[in-house]
């Protein structure tokens, strides 16, 4: 299995490149985690804004559902051209272009109210409906991670990125409660309208933080970024892997668990929004777990039997009797389900050549973006049918499925520092 050579680290350390845990982050670190945070401050409250504005403007769940699959479809089609090409296109410029189209993403939302057009902004920007990241910015995001960190310390900066993702996330659904606090001076829809702006304004800031990445973003070996080679097969039987779970995500993003919710307990906007900062802060917290765990026990074991419990957890919820009682285990849910995020995509850059990881990191994103496309049609779907939460069991019978599929076939692949 390819790993990064003696030599290889070395230089690194030489042009001091290398991530240290007692060493100053690098600049271009910081940017991809300031950027990163922004980015999911946005997504954080427009998970929870759009059925909001969806239902305001008289669409039900399944065209919220539908409008959710066209922005994750669009976002995994750019995913699919940007990993075709990924070894060619300088990641600077990728990351820049990106930024301006979350901000066409915004404004576009913030003034247009018609469905069809809207289904056309979801579609071709950056708006994500998950609550997580499933944008084009990960894919470059994780290969300049990569690149400058050393072995030993890529599932740390994996979980420093996953970390700041998730509490920034948490206060963006926080902060969506200002629709309810303003109502009595501010019209909602006016409200909805300028948090949507705010996204496009992120997007900026987004891109104004990448204008001064350096030349280092380039080049983090040796040889040139190529397509997949020799890790071509280990990389698809991932990507395969990866979009079962990400259909099982799929199933219940934050936009549709917020209309479950809604109809089943009857409860507001800024309550879910405060009930989605808890998880979020909870999700955030287990990153860091994870990478003790990941030491002590290898990193395929701990994406699995983290796993595997908030499955359960997330099935029995559809089943709580109340409101305290979904909340208590989605939040047992939200303090394991995200430990498989840092030490997933620490994995898929592992067991790759260093010049295959940007190719690979956006094949693997693909199939995970497609996936989860599909899933909230179907989650729609089902809500219109009955209120009763079966995305939830199905979404957590998918996702324990992939946990024993992927340790059956990768627990005797090890990365470079578990050998």
């Amino acid at each position: 299995m390819p790993t990064t050579s003696t030599s290889e680290a070395e230089s690194r350390s030489e042009v001091g490149i290398g991530i240290r845990p007692s060493r100053e982050l690098p600049s271009d670190i910081r940017r991809v985690l300031w950027a990163r945070s922004l980015r999911a401050f946005g997504d954080g409250y427009v998970a929870i804004l759009l059925p909001l504005h969806l239902s305001r403007l008289g669409y039900d769940a399944f065209g919220v559902g539908l409008i959710s699959t066209a922005s994750l479809l669009g976002s995994a089609l750019l995913t699919l051209a940007l990993g075709l090409v990924a070894y060619r296109i300088p990641r600077r410029p990728a990351l820049l272009a990106a930024g301006l189209l979350m901000m066409v993403t915004g404004l576009g939302f913030a003034g247009v109210h018609v469905f069809w057009p809207l289904l056309v902004i979801a579609f071709v920007g950056t708006l994500n409906p998950s609550g997580g990241d499933v944008s084009v910015f990960l894919p470059l995001e994780h290969t300049v991670l990569a690149h400058v960190v050393a072995d030993e310390d890529r599932t740390l900066a994996f979980a420093r990125y996953s970390f700041v993702g998730a509490f920034c996330g948490a206060l963006g659904a926080l902060s969506v409660g200002v629709v309810d606090w303003l109502a009595p001076v501010i019209a909602p829809s006016t409200t909805i309208a300028a948090l949507f702006a705010l996204y496009g304004a992120l997007g900026l800031l987004t891109f104004l933080l990448y204008r001064h990445l350096s030349p280092r973003v380039e080049a983090g070996t040796g040889a040139p970024p190529a397509p997949l080679g020799p890790s071509r097969w280990i990389v698809y039987r991932l990507a395969a892997l990866f979009s079962v779970d990400a259909f099982g995500g799929g199933l219940v993003i934050n936009a549709l668990l917020t209309i479950w919710l809604s109809e089943r307990f009857g409860i507001s906007v800024a309550t879910i929004g405060a009930m989605f900062f808890v998880t979020s802060l909870c999700s955030a917290v287990s990153y860091f777990a994870a990478v003790p765990l990941a030491r002590r026990f290898g990193l395929i074991n701990t994406m699995v039997f983290t796993h595997l419990p908030s499955s359960l957890f997330l099935i029995l919820t559809a089943f709580a009797p109340n409101i305290w009682i979904a909340f208590g285990l989605l939040i047992l849910r939200s303090l394991l389900s995200q430990m498989d995020v840092p030490t997933r995509s620490s994995y898929v850059m592992a067991v790759v050549r260093p010049e295959e990881r940007p190719a690979a990191a956006s094949v693997t994103a693909v199939p995970r973006s497609l996936a989860s496309a599909l899933a909230p049609l179907v989650s729609g779907w089902l809500l219109t049918v009955s209120p009763f939460g079966w995305p939830l069991v199905l979404a957590g019978t998918l996702k324990a499925a992939y946990d024993l599929t992927l340790l059956r076939q990768f627990s005797a692949i090890k990365p470079p520092e578990e050998r």
